[in-house]
């Protein structure tokens, strides 16, 4: 089986779709890293971006037919849009929990500790900077800049319009130009 190495990510898609799982293995093998490297570079929690990968995966184990060879989606940019759109998804569904638990016996309000904080972890300062990016544009800046894409594959992924989307890289390179700013002066002050 050591010529599925050779095969195209659609010509395995095709034999995953027969339920070759020597092929969906092979795919795995190949495209984990770089979209378990995007699902952390939006999400910047590694069990989280684990999650969204393997269930990414077994989601298209389940229901291969969702990509469709006569559609000419490049398998890549297919799964690119399953990764975003789950986190996303995440996003928003971690983004719709209270901040504030109120225990009811008396009333008071206690903050919500998120994940993050109990198990801080270091951050480079571009990912201290990206994460403070609204997440349109630090998934513009992911997709075109650490993931290698150009930008019509990116809008595709992103279901945007290319205007958009460059307007987004151009938004998203300004704010860390003035995030990297704002630090340097205050670096400067603290001297």
């Amino acid at each position: 089986m050591n010529s599925l190495k050779h095969q195209t990510d659609e010509e395995l898609m095709v034999l995953i779709q027969a339920h070759n799982h020597v092929a969906f293995s092979e795919l795995v093998k190949r495209h984990t890293d770089r979209f378990y490297a995007l699902a952390y570079r939006t999400l910047f929690n590694q069990s989280d971006a684990e999650d969204i990968v393997q269930e990414s995966f077994l989601k298209l184990w389940h229901k291969p037919t969702l990509w469709q060879l006569k559609r000419g989606s490049k398998f890549t940019t297919w799964f690119y849009r399953l990764i975003v759109n789950a986190c996303y998804d995440l996003n928003k569904k971690k983004s719709s929990q209270e901040i504030l638990l109120i225990d009811e016996k008396d009333g008071q309000d206690y903050e919500l500790i998120s994940e993050d904080d109990e198990n801080s972890q270091q951050f480079s300062d571009i990912e201290v900077a990206l994460k403070e990016l609204p997440e349109r544009q630090r998934m513009a800046l992911n997709l075109c800049f650490y993931e290698d894409l150009s930008n019509n594959e990116a809008a595709s992924i992103m279901g945007i319009r290319l205007k958009a989307l460059q307007s987004l890289i151009m938004r998203g390179k300004a704010s860390l130009k003035a995030y990297f700013n704002t630090s340097e002066e205050n670096n400067h002050e603290h001297k």
